[in-house]
């Protein structure tokens, strides 16, 4: 499941959402926090993936300016976001959260944006899901990832921090 930064769909409610700046969206500033929110287990999930270790890893590829975060605030408390990889043009989506209407998809929409203006290609989303294909996410063969991953991670990583 991949999202072209071009093919987001933006709901009516959510582009309101983001014009009236009802969250405050940061980059990098809560990495490891997102990541423990994310790893928090999800009722209709049960359990997490996201173990003590790989928070570390991830803080650690974080602190090098390769792993970030996309964040939505609501009066000075982090409601929402999302974390992943950066890599060439590609960035790899972990894990996503909210716990306000809307907060992750207010994150989304500004890490589209910030993707779009560097020339990032895609956003593996690596789930199928029926939430991601609402926002525009599709499968594709696995031949064509593999050939799109090949043509888009052949620059040379930043391995800065996102701000």
């Amino acid at each position: 499941m991949v999202l072209f930064p071009e093919d987001l769909k933006v709901s009516r409610s959510l582009r309101k959402r983001v014009q009236h700046g009802e969250y405050e969206t940061r980059f990098d500033t809560s990495f490891r926090v997102v990541m423990e929110r994310c790893a928090e287990p999800r009722e209709e999930h049960g359990g997490t993936w996201i173990v003590p270790e790989m928070i570390d890893a991830y803080t650690e590829l974080h602190r090098r300016g390769f792993a970030h975060s996309v964040e939505s605030w609501l009066d000075g408390e982090l409601v929402g976001g999302l974390y992943g990889m950066a890599l060439g043009k590609v960035f790899f989506g972990e894990s996503m959260f909210a716990r306000a209407p809307d907060a992750s998809k207010v994150a989304l929409f500004h890490l589209v944006e910030r993707l779009a203006a560097a020339d990032f290609r895609v956003i593996d989303c690596q789930q199928a899901t029926a939430h991601l294909a609402s926002l525009g996410a599709r499968q594709i063969p696995r031949k064509a990832f593999a050939q799109l991953l090949q043509d888009s991670i052949q620059y040379p990583p930043s391995g800065e921090r996102w701000s």
